[in-house]
């Protein structure tokens, strides 16, 4: 079974209390993280912020299906991500109780925030695999995708989209470091993919193009998008803030 991921996402505070948010993101990278990883078994984690995918892409989310407003807690403009080598890891003892007991009054800051956990279904290495240190977090931008499909015929096709065409394609492309095609055991959202580029510039250059290929009713991609129902602001595409970018280096 291939590596395990508790994703978390949430907002902070508004302009008018940046401090706030602010003093959260030093408490979460400085005292929080740390504390996850000092758990046994946990290997990695990492914070995005959600900059958005630019003009094709947001023609895109447009279009999308989402959940009820009441369904799904809303957040969308941070994403924790944990990674671990095995999904029970997870779960004995339960990791979101793990962090209420860690965390505190502090989690209350957050707002919208959900979590799921999720198994690697299928996962291939890109160009840039090499720039990624071993053992260490998920690369410098990433684009990350969740969501649901309307029936269980659509699981089929999607899978073989996966498989057939869009992993083979992640494969070669220039700026991919890897993508996991992700299924969750946790959490509202049963799908997720997670791509890893090796920055936000290299992304747009050469991914975006072949992203942009959702909004041709003529190809496969097209009819993917039709069927899937997508968490809040889902896909999530940003870069990392911790840890930094330029620890990857050392």
């Amino acid at each position: 079974m291939g590596e395990a991921i508790w994703a978390t996402w949430f907002d902070l505070p508004e302009a008018e209390a940046e401090a706030e948010a602010e003093d959260h993101l030093a408490w979460l990278h400085g005292t929080h993280l740390p504390a996850i990883l000092s758990r046994p078994g946990f290997g990695w984690a990492a914070t995005y912020r959600n900059s958005g995918g630019g003009a094709h892409m947001d023609k895109i989310a447009d279009g999308l299906a989402r959940p009820g407003e009441d369904e799904v807690p809303g957040g969308r403009d941070y994403v924790v991500l944990v990674g671990a080598p095995d999904v029970e890891l997870f779960f004995n003892p339960r990791v979101d109780e793990v962090e209420v007991g860690l965390g505190g009054d502090r989690l209350n800051q957050r707002r919208g925030a959900r979590s799921a956990v999720f198994i690697e279904q299928s996962y291939v290495a890109g160009p840039e695999m090499a720039t990624r240190p071993r053992g260490g977090p998920t690369g410098p931008a990433i684009q990350f995708g969740s969501f649901r499909t309307k029936t269980t015929e659509d699981e089929w096709d999607l899978s073989a989209w996966y498989g057939q065409y869009r992993l083979p394609a992640m494969s070669a492309m220039t700026g991919c470091i890897a993508t996991r095609k992700l299924v969750a055991v946790a959490g509202w959202v049963k799908h997720a993919v997670l791509y890893e580029f090796t920055s936000l510039q290299q992304r747009q250059e050469h991914f975006q193009g072949h992203e942009s290929l959702a909004l041709d009713q003529r190809v496969w991609t097209n009819k993917i998008i039709n069927y899937t129902i997508h968490s809040p602001g889902s896909p999530v595409v940003g870069s990392r803030l911790w840890p930094p970018v330029a620890a990857d280096a050392g």
